[in-house]
């Protein structure tokens, strides 16, 4: 009988892949509940199996006290030195009452206990054995689909993979298998919960190990990865090998080993570029393909402004930005991208903001000595002979000397400004009409002249005479 014992905890154990010492401690804290349930619970037991022969020995365990107060789990010391005259006051007593048999309701709590202590013990070790394959890659097969949520077979567990974890576009049907990614381990009630991801980054990144040998050895390095789902990868591989060509090994023969890799991701286009320690060649790698003329590095901001050609601009900042939103999220550095046109064109504009305007007319200034236009007000160190329309300047002895040359000068061009004072009695003159023909002007036509009033009365005169 005991030796049949044994035998099933041995299959149980290769079964459920569980140690048999688990499985022993198990039933062992079974058969404490099931005698405390049948022969009262304040008792103290302990129960032992032996590992080899099976049998099944339980022990009363009793304090030793001076005086007893509850007989359940003490005994006196009288008593005590009966069965070994070395007790002492404080020490356990130890005795063996293992009961013959069980009662029907303690054979069921038995056998509760020890299913129960089986399961925790499986979910334990599943639990175990993905938490240590978080961040790793597993193939399994599609068991049923929820909604938005797939439930793939992984082995020993179920694993979710939510519908934010999964790639736009990708359809998947029962009993399809699939490579998943391990994102998270926890446990739960029910058991510990695996969820999947096929949009992690890492899961390109697993992917290149399987296909790339020098990756697996650690002579090529994935330094970072950015990606958008079901789009596009940009991938930063390096080698301190140098005769290793790190993106030639990733690319692979015929590009047959990043092929594999793209038919997986159903597609997905992938960037492969050389990862550098200076941050113009990393930035200017990462814009990859297109071609870069310059960058401006601004180490405070950790900040970049590229200067790419005009015809390359539209391929440097990608659709909807996508090309310069991964190139930054796969070097870390804020990046401006501007064509060659407009970032000259900015450069080349004057800059007139200077700190005093005395300091901006002083500038002004010594453009003009040295042959520019300048129409602003003289200043004193300009020491050539403008046209100068305002009050005389010092050279001239009085108003009226600078007048008199004004005046000759109207004489012979024509003269457009206010006329000197010497001149308003005679242009009044010159503009104003004769006085006779001011008074033609206000008499009216019909009336006859002054001249002809006397003739005009004698003629009458005459004719009445």
């Amino acid at each position: 009988m005991n030796r049949e014992f044994i035998d099933a905890i041995n299959a149980l154990e290769k079964e459920k892949d569980i140690s048999k010492d688990i499985l022993i401690d198990a039933i062992e804290s079974a058969l404490v509940s099931a005698y405390k349930k049948n022969y009262g619970t304040s008792q103290n037991v302990r129960v032992n199996i032996d590992r080899d022969e099976g049998d099944i020995d339980v022990f009363m365990q009793k304090d030793v006290v001076e005086e007893v107060e509850d007989d359940m789990i003490e005994i006196s010391l009288e008593e005590a030195l009966e069965i070994d005259p070395r007790y002492e006051a404080g020490d356990v007593v130890e005795y063996q009452v293992t009961p013959r048999d069980f009662g029907r309701i303690a054979a069921q709590t038995a056998k509760q206990v020890v299913v129960q202590r089986i399961r925790e013990a499986e979910r334990g070790m599943i639990f175990d054995d993905y938490i240590t394959r978080q961040g790793e890659i597993i193939t399994g097969t599609v068991q049923r689909i929820s909604n938005e949520t797939i439930f793939v077979n992984i082995g020993k567990a179920e694993g979710i993979l939510a519908a934010t974890e999964r790639v736009q576009g990708e359809t998947y049907d029962v009993n399809e298998r699939i490579k998943v990614y391990i994102m998270d381990v926890k446990k739960t009630t029910k058991g510990p919960q695996v969820f999947l991801s096929r949009s992690h980054p890492g899961l390109v990144k697993r992917l290149f190990e399987l296909e790339v040998p020098e990756i697996e050895d650690g002579i090529v390095e994935i330094k970072s990865i950015a990606r958008e789902a079901g789009s596009r990868t940009k991938i930063a591989v390096y080698t301190e090998d140098e005769t290793v060509d790190p993106v030639g090994a990733c690319v692979g023969t015929r590009g047959n080993r990043v092929q594999n890799v793209v038919d997986e991701l159903f597609g997905e286009k992938i960037d492969i570029i050389t990862w550098s320690d200076t941050p113009e060649t990393l930035i200017s790698n990462v814009l990859s393909p297109a071609k870069v003329e310059k960058v401006i590095i601004d180490e405070d901001d950790k900040a970049a402004t590229v200067i790419v050609p005009d015809y390359q601009l539209s391929l440097a900042i990608g659709k909807e930005g996508q090309n310069v939103r991964l190139a930054a999220k796969l070097c870390g550095w804020k990046i401006d991208i501007k064509s060659h046109t407009k970032y000259f064109s900015e450069e080349a504009e004057p800059i007139t903001e200077l700190a005093d305007e005395q300091e901006y007319e002083a500038e002004l200034a010594e453009e003009c000595a040295d042959g520019a236009e300048y129409e602003g007000e003289p200043v004193e160190e300009y020491d050539g002979e403008p046209e100068y329309e305002g009050e005389p300047i010092e050279e001239y002895e009085s108003e009226a000397e600078y007048e008199e040359e004004l005046a000759e000068d109207a004489d012979e061009s024509e003269y457009e400004d206010e006329p000197a004072d010497e001149y308003d009695s005679e242009l009044e003159e010159e503009n104003q009409p004769e006085e006779p023909y001011r008074s033609q002007q206000e008499e009216p036509e019909d009336e006859p002249a002054a001249q002809y009033e006397d003739s005009l009365e004698e003629e009458i005169i005459e004719i009445e005479e």
